[in-house]
């Protein structure tokens, strides 16, 4: 095996090791240390196998790191994103490029449904992974009861 170059989202961290996850691939990698990771962080970074085994990595280059926060909002979803959840079915996503970096995610849910979604986004590893492809640093869950919307933030900062 040789280097590898991409980004990373850290899901998992300990003192003596961390596992890597690249955001493109999902190849996870297992790091044979921890540089100071902690989850949720992303690296742009180099990996590479840890002789003589090489079953294990080593982080040999950080380009960049940043942390991804994810928020449980309290706030509803925003008017515009009510509007584009009343132009979809039931379990439709409906993705947004928001002015500048990011996107928005909405969806309808089934009436009692809404907080299960959004906790099932909160915990899914792949709403990391996906803040870190498009270089968010902040993702907000919000969601509305009432009207059965659930949003998801990828936010720049």
């Amino acid at each position: 095996m040789s280097e590898k170059t991409g980004t990373f989202v850290v899901t998992h961290a300990e003192d003596e090791s961390a596992v890597v996850r690249d955001v493109d691939t999902a190849q996870v990698h297992t790091l044979a240390s921890n540089p100071g990771l902690e989850v949720h962080d992303v690296l742009e970074a180099t990996v590479a196998p840890e002789p003589p085994l090489d079953v294990a990595w080593e982080v040999i280059d950080v380009e960049d790191r940043r942390s991804i926060d994810l928020v449980d909002s309290d706030l509803e979803p925003t008017q515009h994103e009510r509007e584009l959840a009343a132009d979809s079915e039931v379990d439709d996503l409906v993705q947004e490029e928001r002015a500048g970096t990011g996107e928005i995610h909405v969806f309808c849910v089934s009436e009692g449904e809404v907080e299960p979604a959004a906790q099932d986004v909160l915990a899914d590893e792949e709403t990391i992974a996906r803040a870190a492809r498009l270089e968010a640093v902040r993702v907000e869950v919000r969601r509305s009861a009432d009207d059965g919307v659930v949003s998801v933030r990828y936010l720049p900062d």
